[in-house]
């Protein structure tokens, strides 16, 4: 059997020739009426303007956290990275891609996945860890790094100006994922490389969406199928009447496997506890959103209307950057204005795609997040978040399907 790739808005975003990843169309997803594809060019310049950089990249670019709350001002997160490749992928940059790439490749971990945290001089992993520490990676970065690998390899094909082609990449990408990032007996994605699992781990780390293509690259379709049933029953075990969400869609940023949050530290000093609905768990309508508007599961399209009439009833401009699980606000203290927040807004938005009623939340959160102000809290973040939520309401970020022929 051989493997083609097949899909439908290659005219649009641009694809390789040959027998490569393709890109297809959004679905049952609603788009934003007001999208403009100059607000994104406009996000996406205000992005790599502010946080693209050399310095420190060893010879290549990096995307710098310039007024993070946590950890080295300037420094480097394997997240990071990640948005940035799928932003350059994406927006069809290919230099800017392969360079983020290569710096990628400086700081692999003994798994070969990237160490989480780089400081800004590009000298040490994970600075201000014990000597003798394991610093190790990050989930979630990993998973949009192989998704970043497989898009690299639908529009352009071949290696650009890497050593290796994408596809080769994305493939030992995927495998180390699977070996190290999924608990081997419960199939719950872990948040690293070297700790959690069924014990503790965070749902918007999940990317089901994702899982569909990594099962068609390894060939472990029952296996990936395990990992997208573990990451709905978690956010369905998270539902509970004792922490009054079982209709809202707040869903702890970590819990074990029954739903039970479970932080792995204390929070800082001003940060919302790990428990609740924060800058973590303000993602997942996100990635919920994706396995919707490209593979229409009905476990998601479920999800998206709890979370949807959520924020419907409080209204994009009022948003705020924080809820206890009952649906309190409870905005991160270290916000200069909590309803600027960029990942929360923008996250609801493409959440609210799902519904084919009422456009409204979705409307008003795209012209929100166009308006590239934003930025409470992190620049990083909150410009990363809205370059890829302009992307997904806008829909120019689009699936990768794949198809079996003799």
């Amino acid at each position: 059997m051989r493997r083609v790739w097949t899909g439908i808005l290659c005219t649009a975003l641009g694809c390789a020739a040959e027998e490569e990843p393709a890109i297809t169309m959004l679905g049952p997803c609603t788009t934003a009426s007001p999208f403009d594809s100059a607000d994104l060019d406009a996000a996406f310049a205000a992005w790599a303007d502010d946080l693209v950089v050399s310095e420190g990249a060893g010879g290549f670019r990096r995307v710098r956290r310039p007024d993070t709350p946590d950890g080295l001002v300037d420094s480097t997160v394997s997240e990071g990275i990640a948005y940035g490749l799928l932003i350059a992928a994406y927006m069809d940059d290919q230099p800017l891609f392969d360079d983020l790439w290569r710096y990628e490749q400086l700081w692999l971990d003994h798994h070969g996945l990237m160490n989480w945290y780089v400081d800004p001089t590009g000298t040490t992993a994970c600075p201000g860890d014990p000597p003798g520490s394991t610093c190790g990676a990050a989930t979630d970065a990993d998973q949009d790094m192989a998704w970043a690998l497989l898009v690299a390899d639908a529009k352009w094909g071949g290696q650009g100006a890497l050593p290796e082609r994408y596809r080769v990449y994305a493939e030992r990408q995927i495998a180390a994922i699977r070996k190290w990032e999924i608990d081997p007996t419960y199939f719950v994605p872990k948040p690293g490389d070297t700790w959690g699992g069924y014990l503790q781990t965070n749902p918007s780390y999940f990317a089901p969406a994702y899982y569909r293509v990594f099962a068609e690259i390894d060939g472990d379709v029952e296996g990936w199928q395990s990992v997208i049933d573990a990451s709905y029953a978690v956010i369905e075990n998270a539902r509970r009447a004792e922490l009054g969400n079982l209709d809202n869609g707040l869903v702890p940023a970590w819990c074990d496997f029954e739903g039970v949050p479970n932080p792995p530290e204390a929070p800082a000093p001003g940060q919302l506890p790990d428990d609740a609905w924060q800058y973590d768990a303000a993602r997942i309508p996100f990635r919920v959103g994706q396995d919707w508007c490209w593979y229409e599961e009905p476990r998601a399209q479920q999800y998206l209307a709890r979370i949807n009439g959520f924020y419907a009833g409080i209204g994009a401009d009022a948003i705020v950057d924080g809820y206890a699980l009952d649906g309190t606000p409870r905005p991160d203290e270290r916000s200069a204005d909590p309803t600027a927040s960029a990942v929360f807004i923008g996250c609801a938005g493409v959440g609210a795609m799902a519904e084919q009623g009422d456009h409204t939340l979705l409307d008003r959160a795209y012209q929100r997040v166009a308006g590239l102000d934003l930025l409470t809290r992190s620049r990083y973040y909150q410009r990363s978040w809205t370059v890829l939520s302009l992307l997904m309401m806008g829909g120019r970020m689009a699936a990768l399907t794949t198809t079996s022929s003799p």
